[in-house]
Parts: structure tokens; sequence; C-alpha cells
């Protein structure tokens, strides 16, 4: 294994960027060998949520994705729909859906709702600490 041995050394070295390139010539070296055997590219993909990710609702500065998807799961889908509504009553209504939703997001929620009734809103109060009990 001296393609092993050359690589172990090359990533051994002392340098600021490490930039590893891995070629096969004629596949007499196998890249398999430089990953784990369980691990594969597909299995460490995240789940990219393109409908919350192309929300509106992510328009609201330090949103949370998983928020957005919640609240497009309630019905809400646009940020002019957060405005008039209690916080505290749309995490009920998300908590109904998914009962394990944690508890910070109602802070989120409060800075949503915020953003949702003041225009321009106070930078101060764009982030989520703000609004945590």
């Amino acid at each position: 294994d001296r393609a092993r041995k050359n690589f172990l050394w090359f990533a051994k070295g002392d340098f600021s960027k490490l930039i590893i390139v891995i070629v096969a010539f004629n596949d007499t070296m196998q890249t398999d060998m430089f990953f784990d055997a369980d691990s594969s590219v597909d299995k460490k993909r995240r789940k990219i949520d393109k409908e919350a990710l192309s929300s509106s609702l992510m328009h609201i500065p330090r949103m949370d994705i998983q928020l957005v998807r919640d609240l497009i799961d309630t019905g809400i889908r646009e940020i002019y729909q957060l405005e008039g509504r209690s916080a505290e009553s749309l995490f009920e209504d998300i908590t109904k859906l998914r009962p394990n939703t944690p508890a910070y997001r109602l802070a989120y929620l409060r800075m949503a709702v915020y953003f949702s009734e003041n225009d321009p809103p106070d930078a101060s109060k764009l982030h989520p600490k703000f609004w945590h009990d």
C-alpha cells in the first residue's frame, strides 16, 4: 500500500492549508481506502427543504429554517400572515403538529411577529436573544 503511505506522509506535512487530490490511475489506487467503509456521500447529505428556503419567511433576519417549515405546515406562507398573531398561539399550533418542538423557537416566533408588524423594524430587536424569556 505505497499509495496509502504516501498519502499519510503528505497529510502529516506542515501545511497551512491542506488540499488533497485523490486520483485513481487505471484503478490501481482505490479511493475508498481514504474514507470510512460504512459512510457514503449519500448518507452524509442533508435533506434540503427547498420550499422552506425559498419562502418569503426566510427574509426575516436570523430566521430558523425548521421554524419556517413548521409555519408552512400550519398554513402560514407569507410574512404578512404573521401580523396581529400571538407568538404563543402560533407555538401552540406548531406543538400540536410536532409535540417535540424545542422551546427556543418561541423566541424566533416573537421576533418574526415583531418583524411583520414593524416597518422598519429596530435592528436591535432582530435577534432571538432579545425575545428570549
